[in-house]
């Protein structure tokens, strides 16, 4: 339902934390590498056959020039989600912030935190959640518990406070 893609290898550490999140939240995706600059072609073919493949939705991760984000939505319409990617050819990540965060009008890309596969992947959730019931409950017991972690911490500190 979710394809999660990545422009090499080396971006597998971050955007294995989308993955996660989905798994949780019990969203059905896919993970593959799909590089902009290497594999267009590649990336052409994923892009175009995503909806009929029955993708609702991208997570698209990048470092550097961060092409793949921007490349993938200009070729499909489905939603994408872009995470910027801190790499080894990366300006402290911000180029790769800027590359998927600045993209012109008519071809848009949610963009995500710097490293912030994990988000990319509830934001993933939560847009699947709009027609399915399943997701929406999975999504309100996650939230949920986060709420319940920050009351815990209040009344923890309440207690020191004594």
């Amino acid at each position: 339902m979710v394809g999660i893609i990545m422009g090499s290898e080396s971006d597998l550490k971050i955007m294995t934390a989308a993955a996660e999140a989905l798994q949780e939240l019990g969203v059905p995706h896919e993970i593959t590498i799909v590089s902009a600059h290497r594999t267009p072609k590649r990336m052409f073919e994923y892009a175009e056959t995503a909806r009929d493949r029955g993708l609702k939705v991208i997570i698209a991760g990048a470092g550097g020039a961060a092409h793949l984000p921007g490349m993938v939505a200009s070729l499909t319409t489905l939603p994408v989600i872009g995470v910027p990617v801190k790499s080894s050819n990366s300006i402290d990540g911000w180029d790769s912030v800027l590359s998927i965060l600045q993209m012109p009008g008519g071809v848009p890309v949610a963009t995500v935190a710097l490293d912030g596969a994990r988000n990319a992947g509830i934001l993933a959730a939560q847009i699947i959640s709009t027609y399915d019931q399943q997701v929406a409950d999975n999504l309100q017991r996650y939230k949920n518990g986060l709420r319940q972690k920050v009351e815990e911490s209040v009344e923890r500190l309440k207690k020191r406070e004594k």
